[in-house]
């Protein structure tokens, strides 16, 4: 394919008209070389709309299929391992023909390539963290947040399954779940969009809201409080693949990581921190250090009961 034809294609991608004599006056060339180069497109797969009369022109469809890739060896298997990974990520938004995309693909490379390919199989794998929880829906929220558009989702909260009206901003895809923020009563609220039961999408839109990559890059605006914790070596090593204390810094003899963790975060930090046993302790503040100490407990009193009912068999 010339330059002059990706070029055109490139100017039809945008969906806008355009009649053959605008297309051969832009590229400096004759209406019937223009008319060549669109049945050329047409046949590796871009399908053209044509509207005739003093109106008419040509645009591509958006629903179009795309024509063949052109890469080298090494571009060609990195992309069959980028389409083996997507594999790996369930329920992934406009997926439907993912499980067939990379066999598609894979038939359509030369002998010596699909060769390459399975003996590169055999050196790499994709080790997703397993989750059983469905998310039907992916596709639908991402294309409410495209389009800024408000829904209606039937959500099973902690406290029970409920109907309610927000605005998705995006999804992301975090540690086997797909995550979805969402506009609602003025402030971002963090769904789990496995847990939607139920989606109708609704006609208002709401132009004010943020991308969901503006949302990941703006600041807390939750006050937070000065939080002190000490980990051991361990604690460090830990640490280092967990997204919250991976800034923990040498200070002194000690390791510990200091931020800012607001109130209404406490709970959860506090769960993480349960996993970390005596690997970490809250140095500061007292509040998180006593949900710690709690949840701590609460862990050990089933233990402390079989240990009670074993010394009492022993009595007897």
């Amino acid at each position: 394919m010339n330059e002059r034809r990706i070029a055109l294609m490139r100017i039809l991608d945008s969906q806008k008209k355009y009649t053959a004599r605008e297309l051969a006056e832009r590229f400096g060339v004759s209406v019937r070389t223009i008319q060549r180069d669109l049945d050329y497109l047409q046949q590796t797969g871009l399908p053209l709309y044509t509207e005739m009369g003093p109106h008419g022109g040509y645009r591509a469809l958006p629903n179009r299929l795309l024509p063949p890739l052109h890469l080298a060896r090494d571009e060609a298997l990195g992309l069959f391992l980028m389409l083996q990974l997507l594999e790996n990520i369930p329920d992934i938004p406009f997926g439907s023909v993912r499980e067939h995309l990379s066999e598609h693909y894979y038939a359509e490379l030369p002998q010596d390539v699909q060769d390459s390919i399975d003996q590169l199989k055999e050196y790499i794998s994709f080790r997703m963290l397993p989750t059983h929880a469905e998310s039907p829906y992916t596709s639908i929220i991402l294309e409410a947040a495209l389009n800024k558009r408000r829904v209606n989702i039937h959500y099973h909260s902690a406290s029970g399954a409920k109907w309610t009206q927000v605005y998705p901003i995006g999804l992301y895809f975090d540690h086997g779940y797909w995550y979805m923020p969402a506009h609602s009563r003025d402030r971002i609220i963090l769904y789990r969009s496995d847990r939607v039961i139920a989606i109708t999408m609704l006609d208002e839109t709401l132009d004010t809201l943020p991308t969901l990559q503006e949302w990941l890059a703006s600041e807390d605006s939750r006050i937070g409080i000065p939080s002190k914790i000490k980990f051991t070596a361990l604690g460090v090593r830990l640490a280092g693949s967990d997204a919250l204390f991976q800034s923990v810094s040498h200070q002194g003899q000690g390791q510990e990581w200091q931020g800012y963790i607001p109130v209404e975060e406490f709970r959860y930090v506090s769960r993480i921190l349960l996993k970390y046993g005596p690997e970490a302790e809250v140095v500061y503040p007292k509040e998180l250090r006593v949900q710690v100490k709690q949840l701590l407990q609460d862990s050990l009193n089933p233990y402390l009961k079989d240990a009670k009912a074993d010394d009492e068999e022993k009595d007897n």
